[in-house]
């Protein structure tokens, strides 16, 4: 469904990912592990269209869009949580929700969508008046995934998932996205340091070094591995 070959990009006069390859199936939970400074996050900013690749392909159902504005890389079905959330704060939750609802496709059904999200997320219709920076973190994050879900994806892209979260919130969270991956259907691709938590939930991993793929392989196999 996704597939990245040999994307080299950077800022500016730094380079930051050196030929990175990579794949995303249909309904496959993918995950990118490495420590902070690796690239993880520049990767998914580049699937995201947010930075320039300078080199290599991108395709998504076999539509090359390495050139697509980045604005309707949504419309190809990719939508990004990205670090740290960036909910509106003084918004309620239901605004920033609708927000995920941007596209002209995602608005026609956007009260199907809400109340879809609100089915998955109980906690956030109950909350869905109240101002987003009042939730706590994991709530944020459940709001979070919520937008993304508004654009009806079929990939998702999340960006340290865990980051500031209490380890029984980080449980719930990926309990939440195991469950969107095996009862929904949506395949994700993970940007984590949580390398425990990260491969128990992927089906495949990939470890990032250095802006580099220094090894790949089933999640079950990469965690036996003492060298990740």
């Amino acid at each position: 469904m996704l597939e990245l070959k040999n994307i080299n990009a950077g800022y500016n006069s730094f380079q930051a990912l050196f030929d990175v390859s990579l794949s995303v199936k249909a309904g496959e939970a993918v995950a990118v592990i490495g420590p902070n400074g690796a690239g993880k996050s520049t990767l998914l900013r580049v699937i995201s269209r947010l930075i320039e690749a300078t080199a290599g392909t991108m395709q998504m159902q076999g539509q090359s869009y390495r050139d697509l504005p980045s604005h309707e890389v949504v419309g190809l079905g990719i939508a990004q949580v990205p670090e740290g959330r960036r909910l509106f704060p003084r918004l309620s939750v239901e605004d920033n929700l609708k927000i995920g609802a941007y596209s002209p496709a995602a608005r026609a059904k956007l009260q199907e969508r809400l109340e879809y999200v609100y089915s998955l997320f109980p906690r956030m219709a109950e909350r869905r008046k109240q101002l987003a920076g009042t939730m706590s973190g994991g709530e944020q994050q459940m709001c979070a995934i919520g937008r993304a879900l508004m654009s009806r994806p079929e990939t998702i892209l999340l960006d340290e998932p865990s980051m500031g979260l209490a380890p029984q919130l980080v449980e719930e969270i990926f309990g939440i996205v195991k469950d969107l991956n095996e009862k929904e259907g949506v395949s994700f691709l993970l940007a984590e340091q949580n390398t425990n938590v990260a491969l128990r939930f992927a089906h495949y991993g990939y470890i990032l070094e250095s802006g580099r793929v220094v090894m790949d392989g089933p999640a079950a196999e990469l965690r036996e591995n003492p060298d990740v």
